[in-house]
């Protein structure tokens, strides 16, 4: 009963959370810096859109939504395993979003045009890692607290960040100064 309850409640929350997904990525620029202060006059939802951009190559902005939709799929996943209390495949899942070496590597080049996004990416997998740890313990309303942490971690990343596709010379001038962000442990 416990259970049925907690799974409607998360089911809700994720529903809820849906509405707060990042709008579509805006047109290739190579004039607007990465700062909410000075936005490119050509794509009229940046006037309506006030999340920090993060600008990245095409092929970058295509490879993370892939990974957020592959960060969705892990989830409900995560919460199917939950579901039947295979807290084995609530740990596999959750491995699927947590950190590693080779995201941190990801999530710091993403972000080396936008100060700060790497840190808050990093924090979305070190939080996810919590999810199977809760799973190892067999505890699913743990579970569901540290899945509840997690999907918060991600509704505020996407209320902060929008992506911002440029090109390459763009890309270049606002990822110069860059210093290497050191990953998160």
């Amino acid at each position: 009963m416990i259970r049925d309850r907690a799974l409607l409640a998360l089911g809700l929350a994720l529903l809820t959370n849906c509405s707060n997904t990042a709008a579509p990525a805006p047109a290739v620029t190579s004039s607007a810096p990465a700062s909410s202060s000075a936005r490119s006059s050509t794509d009229p939802l940046e006037h309506i859109d006030m999340r920090e951009p993060v600008p990245l190559l095409p092929m970058m902005a295509h490879h993370q939504k892939q990974n957020m939709r592959d960060h969705l799929v892990a989830v409900q996943e995560i919460v199917a395993a939950l579901a039947s209390e295979d807290f084995a495949g609530v740990e596999r899942a959750a491995q699927r979003i947590g950190f590693s070496e080779q995201m941190g590597q990801m999530c710091t080049h993403m972000g080396s045009g936008a100060a700060g996004f790497t840190e808050q990416a990093l924090g979305f997998h070190h939080t996810a890692d919590r999810i199977a740890a809760a799973a190892r313990e067999g505890t699913a309303t743990r579970v569901l607290s540290e899945l509840n942490a997690t999907l918060q971690t991600c509704t505020a990343c996407h209320a902060k960040w929008r992506q911002q596709v440029v090109d390459e010379p763009t890309w270049q001038r606002l990822t110069a100064s860059a210093a290497p962000t050191p990953h998160m442990h």
